[in-house]
Formats: C-alpha cells, structure tokens, sequence
C-alpha cells in the first residue's frame, strides 16, 4: 500500500463573495457583484475538480468544508449541485462531514432545510460576538438578534452539528465583556465552539489603522478566563481555538492538523497532496481573482501554483498542524504522513523537550502547558536550517 492510499482526503470549496468585507479579514474574499453569478460559479467549481480528479487517486472523501467568503450568499440549489457533482465524481465515506459557513445576517427563513437537503449536515456560523457595539466596531453585517435567529432556525430544521465562531480581544472589549460573550454563545447548546482572538493582518484595513485592542497581558487573561469557563460548561478544548462536546469535533480541520490530504477548488483555493508513485507532498493554488477563476477554472492556467514541500521542510509543516491539537499525535503518526523517519529530527525534539516545551506521554508528543503559551516558537525549532 502507498503512503499516500493510508491519508484521509477531504475536499474545500471556496466560495469568494461577502456581502461586505470586515476590516480585519485577510482571507481570498470580494465584495459580491450586485448579480451574484451563482450558476457560473458552481459550473466553474465542477470543472475545476473535473482537473483535480487524478490527484484524488480513488481515495474517499471524509469531509467537505464550504468556506469564503460567505458560501450562505449561494441558494441551497445551487449548494446542492455543488455537493451532488461532488458525489457522482468521488465516493464519500459513509459518514461524510459537509460543512458550510454561514453569516447570520445572509440567511433567509427556510433555507437550513434547503441546505439540509442538499446534503449539508454541519453549519458553521460566523458570530464573532454578541455585544451589537463589538460587531458595529469590527464592522459585521449582523446583529446579536440575527446570530440567535439564524442558530434557532438551522437546530429547528434538524441540524445539530453546528459550530459558533467567536472572537475575543476585539475592540475596546473587556474581560467582563469577552466571559459575556461566551456565556450567551453556551446558552446556544452548540456542540463546537470556534474562540480565537482577533489579530491585526497585514494589508487589511485594521492593520493600516489599528482599533484600540487589548494589550497582551490582557488578551492572555481573556484567554484563560474563557478556557476555564468553556471547561466548566463541558467544553473539551481539543486544539488551539477548538472546544467540543464529545463527539462533535470537526472532522475537516482535524484532517487539516492531523497533516491530511485535501483537494481544494474555487478561486484562491489551496490543497496540499501525497503523490502515490513517489511519495511526494505537493501544494497547489488556484487562481485568485473570481473574475480570472471563472475563465479559466478547469484548464492549466487556472492553476496558479504547484509546488512540492521540500523533504527538509516536512518536519516543520507536520508541527505546525499537529502540535495545535492539545492531546498531539501519535509517534508514528509522523513517518506515516511525512515518509520522514522521526529519529532525522530527534536532536530538534529533545532540545524542546529539555525547554518544558514537549512531552512524549503513551506513546503521543505534544505540547506541554508552557509549550502551548510559546507555540509559535516551539513549532519555529523545527524549520529545516538556512544553508
């Protein structure tokens, strides 16, 4: 059996239109057109995977994510098409996760039954917070009113798998305000919870003319008041931003962390692939202007990249995705994913485990309490040497 036949695949689709994009929003997202090109979009998406058919190497999907962008401005005819395509090209697991984002403030009455029949089974909604002052300041569509209808609707119409993205360390927010946040996220009942601060990207509109955030000090204990209070409530924190009840963590971003294969089509869509000849790891990057990536989707110049990982690198991209989980990865995790043999890093691991920054606990490496505070730094240890 070839490495890459022993690797989980998922599937992402980018969908790149907002109604309005945020300040703070550095991801491959547009303003949509006032004639939203729905049909056009999703006839470009099919034969952009028609392309990437080969790379799958006849493996099963696991997962499906829908991410932008807003992927709830598409109806649920056209999500439908999209997933339907999907399934008559490539076989899905039995239990395939199909997530699709959803801003509250871009759904109709009735089209979580719609999304529902279209084979979505996982939502995953965009709140950032519930203070209406917060969302004004980060500059979100929606309001705390919107958030809680949009949730209620989407449980009404029978789906339970959902997730709540919250930001904290916004503008001017206090720690009273961030707990109040979370609070009125877990009166929700939402299985998953998305918690991660707001951070100042590069080329964006905050980072030009940066908003009155919270010092460090005051982010950390923001922080660790949220963690101990989504603990309390039975919130398992599984990754860095990631909290689940048991059972309900998202299968496409632990396919992501656990070093996985995905395919990704639509404009500005990466995926990162295991050859099964040669072993090899590859990147590859669509287009990134919707303009350009509905001209060109499904012919060689829609690709705008592809790259193999440099074998010496290896190392360092598994640590970065794996060492987020808090409960790390199995030791042989590493050679299965990477065809890397593990004792080539071993000088690398024991020096961080000399810091306190890993541990080896059953067989698993992860990254100890003070490892997860300087994560950044511990996964920094493994780039390959500059020559």
């Amino acid at each position: 059996m070839t490495l890459a036949a022993t690797i989980p695949l998922s599937l992402y689709i980018h969908i790149p239109w907002c109604v309005r994009k945020c300040p703070y929003c550095d991801f491959n997202s547009h303003n949509a057109p006032q004639n939203l090109p729905q049909q056009g979009y999703v006839d470009a998406l099919l034969r952009d995977l028609d392309q990437d058919l080969s790379l799958a190497q006849g493996r099963m999907l696991q997962s499906i994510f829908f991410g932008g962008g807003t992927p709830s401005l598409f109806a649920p005819d056209q999500i439908a098409r999209i997933v339907d395509g999907a399934a008559a090209r490539l076989e899905f697991a039995p239990d395939i996760e199909i997530t699709l984002e959803t801003n509250p403030g871009t759904v109709e009455h009735g089209s979580f039954a719609g999304y529902l029949r279209a084979g979505v089974n996982r939502i995953s909604f965009g709140v950032q917070s519930f203070d209406d002052a917060a969302l004004k300041r980060i500059g979100r569509i929606h309001d705390t009113a919107q958030a809680d209808r949009a949730v209620k609707q989407a449980q009404d119409a029978g789906i339970v798998n959902l997730n709540l993205d919250l930001m904290y360390a916004l503008p001017e927010q206090t720690l009273a305000g961030a707990l109040d946040d979370v609070e009125k996220a877990l009166l929700l009942q939402t299985p998953h919870l998305s918690h991660y601060q707001l951070t100042l990207e590069p080329n964006t509109p905050f980072a030009a003319n940066p908003p009155p955030l919270p010092d460090e000090d005051s982010a950390w204990d923001i922080q660790e008041a949220c963690q101990a209070r989504l603990a309390q409530a039975g919130m398992a924190q599984y990754e860095v931003s990631a909290y689940a009840r048991s059972g309900a963590e998202c299968t496409h971003n632990l396919n992501y962390w656990r070093f996985g294969d995905y395919l990704g089509i639509g404009a500005g869509a990466h995926a990162k692939l295991t050859d099964a000849a040669s072993g090899a790891i590859r990147r590859r990057w669509k287009v990134r202007a919707p303009r350009g990536f509905l001209e060109l989707a499904g012919t060689p110049r829609g690709i705008g990249g592809d790259d193999a990982i440099a074998p010496a690198r290896l190392p360092f991209e598994f640590m970065l995705n794996a060492l987020r989980l808090n409960g790390g990865f199995p030791l042989e995790d590493f050679a299965a994913r990477t065809g890397t043999d593990l004792a080539a890093i071993q000088a690398r691991i024991d020096a961080a485990i000399g810091r306190d920054w890993l541990e080896i606990v059953a067989g698993r490496m992860r990254a100890t309490a003070l490892g997860q505070r300087f994560l950044n730094d511990v996964i920094a240890a493994f780039l390959p040497d500059k020559d």
